[in-house]
């Protein structure tokens, strides 16, 4: 797996709403931080259609279930 590094783009998973009025959704987000010692936690600054927030110690999920973490984006399917 590549190592984040600050600058780099990736995708958030939000959390969505316990009452489901808004479903979990990726969302791009610019690295801020890199935590030290471990590759798997990130600061980020995610963008939304709303604003910005900016967050810290995000952990990764390779797969991109579970909301309040980071992947890398899914690569383009080529015809």
């Amino acid at each position: 797996m590549p190592q984040p590094t600050i600058g780099r783009i990736v995708h958030y998973r939000s959390h969505g709403t316990p009452g489901g009025e808004y479903q979990p959704q990726c969302r791009a987000a610019i690295v801020t931080e890199a935590v030290r010692g471990d590759s798997e936690l990130i600061g980020l600054a995610v963008l939304n259609p709303e604003g910005m927030f900016f967050n810290r110690y995000i952990p990764h999920d390779q797969h991109g279930e579970y909301g309040g973490t980071w992947h890398w984006p899914e690569r383009a399917k080529e015809h």
